[in-house]
């Protein structure tokens, strides 16, 4: 990776191990004691296994430092006679060399890089050298890792037992590649919640009948009791970033399991950074690395991490696109600038004034502060109605709005029917998920067809997901993805188009968005669409990463890692990003969307992305290292003037502040002194302000007396600042009275006394403080679709809560329920779930009475009757038929009289 804020988030993730939100591992009862008190029959002793540990450790690091210059030099003749020996003793393992596809792989063939790298691979287990397979995004890492297990089944004879730790969003995608390209492979996927892991464990994992165990980060910390029984030949880890901090959980737990040989997968160039070149070496060679590092600890960092360099270079493939792939047409990325909407310029400009002093450098301006400001920019650039209260309603409805009021939405209402009329198909990525439900709004306005796919996603639902999407008639036009969700290890090359609304802060995070696009399979020129905000944060944004993409190309070009230390994001640079553009969005209030149409807006698109290109290509490493971004010293500065200078001073009359006020204010000079020389009377009391509300929902269900309470402080709060109630017309006749009460409750009230005080405290800790609107959303979904009765089906969709809970909640919701505001609506949701319940009832008996079966009397009776009048006769069944309807005990069966002769 190349970009701090990308590994700040991979920590944040690895931080996430220890608390899981997924239920706990399966529990002894099911796949404890009661599956595994034998041992499993992968996991017994392994005389091959044991000899290919012996063997590897005692090769495996005398190889390594052969390869490297570093340790290569003069042999004695004593030595070199005694390693000839050696070599002419192994001379009957002769080194497998594939010159085409091996016949084990079914679907196609392998392109020469990916023979190559099976090449590479094999010679590393072969030499007891565990290794990391680095190709960038989209050449085919998941199938040369398959080449190689396949290698080991079919020709060392070592079929299991391996195993695949892989993203949850990778999963279906790597069990359906083994299937397509190396069937013989038995492959199984652990996933599931704690009943369906504990019935995998117990009747598929424990027998052993499969080759390799595919499962998730999340699956092994959760199942790690089981993994660690398991003698396993290969350990492959996608997305290998997981484990650079030794401390993780996962890479703790991984570290634990036994193995043989390891290999590690990434698309995302490494750091140069000590400590996690240290922790990926060491997972690599656990046995002779730490001894290799202590005999070494007397070098400075710098040397240290030369030298480590020299000893990862021998078992370290990367290969990019444009260098092995031929046949993939580069992908074109158009840089598209936009203009704000009206009301995104009201709100980017509020949002700067809200914190003018920290932007101009007058305030306290901390990192996370500055961080935060950046961030609401963005939001504004993204969406204005990613803010609550700027969607006009209600009624919130579905239409215009969403596209006029944003500049992005404008760009890509034009540009979509477009890309529909050429047959392409669009994949479109945001960081923020709130974003894709405001597009997911526009596709249903527009009738485009469409997937989606976020960090929320269902595992189930992403594979069906990718499947519609990429199937051969699919009829979807648009795949919405969030771009640290939807960037991993995800096919979809059926897409020929991508749609970056807006940008990361790692260029690489980007750069797996497009791969999802642009990988092998692709048969189209892959068109890349940026949309950047003019003169807003968002240009520096991209400038930077640009800046951080191509000095990383630079390094990785000369043989060296990325330095971490340039990826860095300052105090100063995050001010600079902030006060970009400022002056300009000060100077108007008007929307500066475009009326051009698509092609016009796209040509102009192109031209400033190469403009932008042949900029970055003039710059060498020294300078992309020293690139400054030009910001304005304070927002202040405006068409040449600086307007805080101005104020410093002590102009007296309309000082314009930014932006241009609408109204100007007019200071007398006595009073202006006066103030500045503070020799006026003592300043007035400060007024009082309102009591703190605590934060109470009506679903959470206080009682009532509370609400008394809060609102006697209210009232007499209204009192000490002598509010008077307005006529409201509304009311109409009634508008006299209704005010006159109202000024009644302020004028009589009092302040709480302490008595009253210690009961509305009591009260707060009575209602269900720990339900929270998601709790309350799934407890009325959940009675839609069981009914209000079936309580112990509703505790089972309402996540973290006890049947008592929910128990007591739902017999305090039906006695309270008129309290809620929108009573209604959710007395209309649950009503037509249980008129779905009770007609489906209904159905099925009528179904049981259609398909009613005859009695023992029934049967009886016909058998003997139809003996009786003789079998072979004719209109037999006619007469039986009549002996049925005058028998007695039938005459109140209404189902045997009905039936007819045939």
């Amino acid at each position: 990776m190349s970009d701090s804020e990308h590994e700040s988030h991979a920590d944040e993730q690895m931080k996430q191990d220890d608390e899981l939100e997924d239920s706990p591992p399966a529990p002894a009862s099911q796949s404890g004691p009661s599956v595994l008190l034998k041992t499993p029959p992968k996991a017994g002793k392994d005389d091959a296994y044991e000899e290919k540990l012996e063997k590897d450790r005692s090769n495996r690091f005398g190889f390594l430092l052969q390869q490297t210059e570093l340790h290569r030099h003069r042999r004695t003749e004593e030595e070199e006679d005694e390693e000839l020996l050696s070599e002419a003793k192994k001379s009957g393992n002769v080194l497998l060399r594939f010159e085409s596809s091996p016949s084990y792989i079914k679907a196609g063939e392998m392109r020469d890089y990916q023979i190559r790298g099976l090449n590479w691979m094999i010679s590393l287990y072969e030499n007891g050298i565990n290794g990391i397979l680095a190709d960038e995004m989209g050449l085919g890492k998941t199938l040369q890792t398959i080449s190689l297990l396949g290698y080991m089944k079919h020709y060392r004879g070592i079929a299991s037992p391996h195993l695949v730790i892989c993203p949850k969003s990778t999963l279906a995608n790597w069990e359906s590649e083994f299937t397509r390209w190396c069937p013989t492979i038995r492959a199984v996927c652990l996933i599931g919640d704690q009943e369906k892991r504990a019935a995998f464990i117990r009747d598929i994992l424990v027998p052993g009948e499969w080759d390799v165990c595919i499962t998730s980060y999340e699956m092994c910390i959760r199942e790690k009791s089981v993994m660690k029984k398991f003698n396993w030949r290969y350990i492959c880890i996608d997305e290998a970033h997981r484990i650079k901090n030794e401390k993780s959980k996962l890479s703790e737990i991984v570290r634990e399991f036994k193995s043989t040989n390891r290999l590690l997968l990434t698309g995302t160039p490494l750091q140069n950074n000590l400590h996690e070149l240290w922790a990926l070496l060491n997972f690599l060679l656990p046995d002779d690395f730490d001894a290799w590092f202590t005999a070494n600890k007397c070098f400075g960092d710098n040397e240290l991490v030369s030298r480590l360099h020299e000893v990862l270079r021998p078992f370290l493939l990367r290969r990019i696109k444009s260098d092995v792939e031929k046949r993939l047409l580069p992908k074109k990325e158009t840089k598209v600038f936009i203009g704000l909407s009206k009301m995104q310029r009201e709100l980017y400009t509020k949002i700067l004034m809200k914190d003018i002093d920290v932007v101009n450098g007058a305030g306290r301006s901390d990192k996370m502060r500055l961080l935060n400001i950046l961030m609401q920019l963005r939001k504004c650039c993204n969406h204005p109605y990613l803010f609550d209260g700027m969607e006009p309603g209600p009624p919130y409805t579905t239409d215009y709005h969403l596209v006029e009021n944003c500049g992005k939405m404008v760009i890509l209402d034009k540009l979509l029917p477009r890309l529909q009329e050429d047959g392409s198909r669009v994949l479109v990525f945001s960081q923020m998920t709130r974003m894709l439900d405001i597009l997911e709004d526009y596709c249903f306005w527009r009738r485009y067809d469409y997937c989606r796919l976020d960090g929320q996603t269902p595992h189930e639902e992403r594979q069906k997901s990718i499947l519609d999407f990429n199937h051969p008639e699919s009829t979807k036009f648009i795949f919405m993805l969030s771009t640290r969700a939807g960037g991993l290890g995800i096919n979809l090359a059926t897409a020929d188009i991508v749609v970056l609304f807006d940008s990361d802060w790692n260029p690489q995070v980007d750069l797996q968005a497009m791969d999802r696009a642009h990988r092998i399979g692709q048969k189209k020129q892959v068109r890349v669409f940026r949309f950047i905000t003019e003169n807003t944060v968002e240009e520096r944004i991209v400038e930077r990463a640009e800046m951080k993409l191509r000095l990383d190309n630079v390094v990785i070009q000369q043989g060296r890692l990325v330095d971490q230390n340039t990826n860095k994001l300052g105090k100063d640079e995050v001010l600079n990003m902030i006060r970009h553009g400022a002056s300009h969005v000060f100077a108007s209030k008007d929307s500066e969307i475009t009326d051009e149409d698509i092609d016009a807006i796209l040509a102009r698109g192109e031209k400033k992305t190469t403009e932008l290109k042949e900029k970055m290509d003039q710059l060498g490493e020294s300078s992309l290292r020293t690139f400054t971004m030009d910001a304005p010293d304070s927002v202040y500065q405006f068409e040449g003037e600086d307007y805080r200078e101005k104020h410093k001073l002590g102009t007296i009359g309309a000082w314009i502040e930014p932006p241009k006020r609408e109204r100007k204010a007019n200071y007398a000079v006595d009073a202006y002194f006066r103030e500045a020389l503070r020799v006026s009377e003592p300043k007035a009391p400060k007024a009082p302000r309102p009591p703190k509300q605590p934060s109470i929902q009506d679903f959470q269900f206080f009682p009532p007396r509370l609400f008394e309470l809060l609102d006697k402080e209210i009232y007499f709060f209204r009192k000490t600042i002598g509010y008077k109630v307005p006529k409201n017309p509304e009311f109409g006749a009634d508008a006299d009275r209704i005010r006159k009460e109202e000024q009644a409750k302020i004028d009589e009230s009092s302040q709480l006394d302490e008595d009253e005080l210690a009961e509305k405290d009591s009260l707060l800790k009575e209602g269900f403080t720990n339900w929270s609107k998601r709790d309350f959303q799934q407890f009325i979904k959940a009675n839609e679709k069981f009914g209000r009765d079936d309580i112990e089906s509703i505790a089972r969709e309402v996540e973290g809560k006890t049947p008592e809970e929910v128990n007591q909640y739902s017999s305090v919701f039906w006695d309270r329920c008129n309290e809620l505001q929108d009573i209604e609506r959710i007395m209309a949701q649950i009503e037509r779930g249980e008129a779905r319940i009770q007609r489906r009832i209904s159905i099925k008996k009528a179904l049981d009475a259609k398909g009613k079966n005859y009695t023992e009397e029934e049967d009886r009776f016909l058998v003997c009757m139809l003996h009786k009048l003789g079998f072979d006769k004719e209109n037999v069944y006619d007469e039986l038929r009549q002996a049925v309807r005058q028998a007695p005990q039938f005459r109140f069966d209404w189902f045997i009289k009905s039936r007819t002769a045939m």
